[in-house]
């Protein structure tokens, strides 16, 4: 089923990518997007941690969401949908809200994808990744935009129109301007404003599958 995948990269590229192990952190609008890509990609070792379940406010922009499936959990449906494309695909399901206690746990990951929004969450992430040596990149904003074509990957130090982004250069900057170093996922387009917060489905969709591309490329890089 990866033919054309192996045409591109070569057979042994595949088969290093294929061994990785990945976590992606939060399997909502953009991290759902991701582990669809990865799995798509080869990567057979995936770890998901979510503590949500799936309701109907969803279905407008995450792929595992489905009327059928409203009330399940997030993991378990994401581990479903990736096993029906890939049965090989090793999914592990972490149930639950992540938190500094389970760090350790990132340090026999390859790379870890945060696609969560945690605010305090994605700052201990940067920083434990930052201090472990651990791969990492980052999603910041994706909501009350309209335009995927505005998402881009940079340092998180460069930037702007992102109050997410913004937030967490501040609280970071104060403890190591270094930590600013980190790759992330965010849009140069200002966020419509709006006492809500509404989505359009292929902002998410399409930050997902930058994501995804970073770390197939980066990892292959080796």
């Amino acid at each position: 089923m990866f033919d054309r995948l192996i045409t591109v990269i070569g057979k042994d590229k595949f088969d290093f990518l294929r061994k990785c192990r990945i976590l992606i952190i939060g399997v909502g609008g953009v991290g759902g997007y991701a582990l669809e890509a990865l799995v798509r990609s080869g990567v057979e070792n995936i770890s998901i941690a979510d503590y949500d379940i799936i309701e109907l406010s969803n279905i407008n922009r995450q792929i595992i969401s489905l009327k059928s499936n409203v009330g399940c959990m997030k993991v378990e449906e994401a581990k479903k949908r990736a096993n029906s494309i890939c049965p090989n695909c090793n999914v592990e399901v972490l149930p639950k809200r992540l938190s500094e206690e389970d760090l350790f746990l990132l340090n026999s990951y390859d790379y870890i994808l945060d696609a969560c929004d945690d605010v305090s969450f994605k700052v201990l992430l940067i920083k434990y990744c930052y201090r472990n040596n651990i791969k990492l990149i980052s999603c910041m904003g994706t909501g009350n935009r309209l335009h995927p074509e505005k998402l881009q990957i940079t340092l998180l130090k460069k930037t702007e129109n992102d109050p997410l982004a913004k937030k967490i250069r501040t609280i970071l900057r104060k403890e190591d301007p270094k930590l600013l170093n980190v790759s992330v996922v965010w849009s140069s387009e200002c966020p419509v404003s709006s006492r809500l917060i509404g989505t359009m489905c292929s902002v998410p969709m399409s930050a997902g599958s930058l994501m995804a591309s970073f770390v197939v490329q980066d990892v292959l890089k080796k």
